[in-house]
This record gives structure tokens, sequence and C-alpha cells, in this order.
């Protein structure tokens, strides 16, 4: 049946109304989670002025300037307010610990973690979605035995015990790959994330293999694929046909497990010593430096509400079942 026009826009208003909700739902959650990051960082133990002096003599005046050059002289709802105002103009204030714009300290160390984070997505996604399937289709192969086995090790190791035996093994006793920091830039910097981005790919690939290997296994009992087996249609067909219905699960295990690598990316940039966000984050909690607290979380924040609402269009894209009800609310 040919969709009319009247059709295609009231779809269009539905879900752009629903993008509307979403888009404003993150908006509250972001300024809940920035009041309570703040308000922690605040009741932390530890002296913000004292990290910043060190164990040098300092006068009263000058312990007042540091604290009236950083606002902290001011209430703590007035901290925040004020930080909240300069953000929402892109000002997201000085590092006391590094002496730099925030902006500056971020953009400086998030290349390196954006590229560790899609090589390790990468090489999961490329290794785990066929295995999976494969596994599926073949229940009780030792192809299926072999997943199994990868999809074990993967979830119970963990992440820096990873990294310290790839590192024995292939940049110590094989000195295939180097033992640590980021490179020159270009295959250089690539090279150098091989190791750390195998690191995290093997938790997110047994995820995603789990995932997909179960979202196959209940579409192929289905009864659609037996009716299409009994029409003659071909096993890459048929195994096709039943990977698009089971795309929505695996879509939903990706986007979750993509979200992961934020948390997964401090311990392999501290075992790889790379100088990505990961322990830009861990060396400011422990300085207490609010504002590149508060900036990388908001940061984070962000990108999971942004992968979260990818996440939710690519359902509307791949189950008309949802488009319809969508488009009927």
């Amino acid at each position: 049946m040919t969709t009319t026009p009247i059709a295609r826009a009231s779809q269009a208003r539905s879900l752009g109304r629903m993008l509307v909700v979403r888009v404003l739902g993150t908006i509250g959650i972001l300024l809940v989670l920035s009041i309570i990051v703040f308000s922690m960082l605040h009741l932390a133990p530890g002296d913000i002025v004292k990290n910043l002096l060190g164990n040098r003599a300092s006068s009263p005046e000058a312990i007042a300037a540091i604290r009236a050059q950083y606002n902290l002289d001011q209430p703590l709802y007035m901290q925040y307010l004020i930080w909240l105002g300069n953000t929402l103009t892109g000002d997201f204030g000085q590092s006391i610990r590094l002496q730099d714009s925030v902006s500056n300290v971020i953009g400086s160390r998030l290349g390196i973690t954006a590229a560790l984070s899609g090589l390790a997505f990468l090489l999961a996604v490329i290794v785990a979605v066929p295995l999976g399937v494969q596994s599926a289709v073949r229940s009780g192969s030792w192809i299926d035995r072999f997943a199994t086995g990868f999809g074990i090790v993967g979830l119970s190791a963990p992440t820096f015990a990873v990294g310290l035996l790839l590192l024995y093994v292939f940049a110590f006793y094989l000195p295939i790959f180097p033992v640590y920091g980021s490179g020159d830039g270009g295959l250089d910097t690539l090279w150098h994330l091989v190791l750390p981005a195998i690191t995290l790919a093997l938790g997110l690939g047994a995820i995603i293999l789990k995932l997909t290997r179960t979202a196959m296994l209940r579409e192929l009992e289905s009864d659609y694929v037996t009716f299409g087996r009994a029409r003659g249609l071909p096993d890459r067909q048929v195994h096709l046909i039943a990977l698009r219905n089971a795309a929505i699960p695996i879509v939903t295990g990706a986007s979750l497990v993509l979200t992961f690598l934020v948390g997964g990316t401090v311990l392999a940039e501290t075992t790889f010593a790379l100088p990505g966000l990961g322990t830009l984050l861990q060396g400011s909690v422990l300085f207490k430096d609010i504002a590149v607290v508060q900036a990388l979380t908001l940061l984070v924040a962000v990108t999971i509400a942004t992968i979260a609402l990818l996440a939710d269009l690519a359902y509307i894209f791949l189950d008309p079942r949802i488009r319809a009800k969508e488009s009927a609310q």
C-alpha cells in the first residue's frame, strides 16, 4: 500500500515530537547529573587550595586570592550557577592542576580516547557479530563451542589483566608492539593503539557475541524461518532475514557496550600509559580539579545520551512496527 503525503507528514511530525521529547529529557538528566557531581566533589575530603599550593608556606592573603580566583569564596550554589552560566557560553573554566583552559586540556587528549574507543568497538563488532551468527546457525558445532569459550574468557577476564598479559607476550616476550605511549601520530599512533584496543575489544566482543547468538537462535526458531525453508529459500537468504529481525537486540547491545568503553578506557589507558581522557579523569578526581571533572562528566553524559538517541532512531529505521506505533501516538 502506498503511503500518502498526509500520512508521511503525520509520521514525520510524530518522529520529530519524539525526538524533541528525548532531547529535552536528556538535557534534564544532564542538569541533574551536573548538580550531583559538583556537590560530591565539594563534599569529598581534601582542600583544592592546599592541593594547589602543596607544602609551600603561604599567607592568608595568597590563600584568599586563590579562592577568589576560582570562585571558592562563593557559596556552593553560587559556584555551581557561575560554572553553569560559563558552560552555556562555551567557557568550561581553567584547570587548577594543569593551569590551562579546560577546553585545551580535553581537546589535546580527546583524539587518543576517541581513536582507542572507535578501534576497540570496530574490532569487537567485526569479530563478534559474524561469530555470534555462525554460533547460532551451527549450534552444537566446534564453532559454537569456540564462541562459548571466547565469551566466557572475555566476560571473566579483567581489563587490566588482559592488558598486562598482552604487554608481556606481544611487547616484551615477542617485541612486536610498543610497550607504552601513543606514538608520534598517524600510523605510529594507530600501531600503539592496537594492543589497548584488543584489550577493550575482548570484553566488548564477548557481550556482543552473546547477544547476537541469543537473538539469532530466537529468530531461527520462529515460524517464518520454518515457512521460508519449506518454500525452498536458500539458507543464506533465510539467515539474512533472521539477522535483520535480530538486528534490534544486537543494536541495543552494541550501543550499551559502546557506553561501557568510557569506563574501560580508564584502565586501558593507565595500563598502556596513554595520555587520554581516562587518565585525565583519574588524575583530576584525585586532585579535585572540579572544572575538568565537571566538563568530562558532561562530555561523557552527552556521549552516552547521543548513543542512546541514535539507538532509538535505529530501532525506528529497522522495525516498521515501531514506526507505526510512534506515528499513531
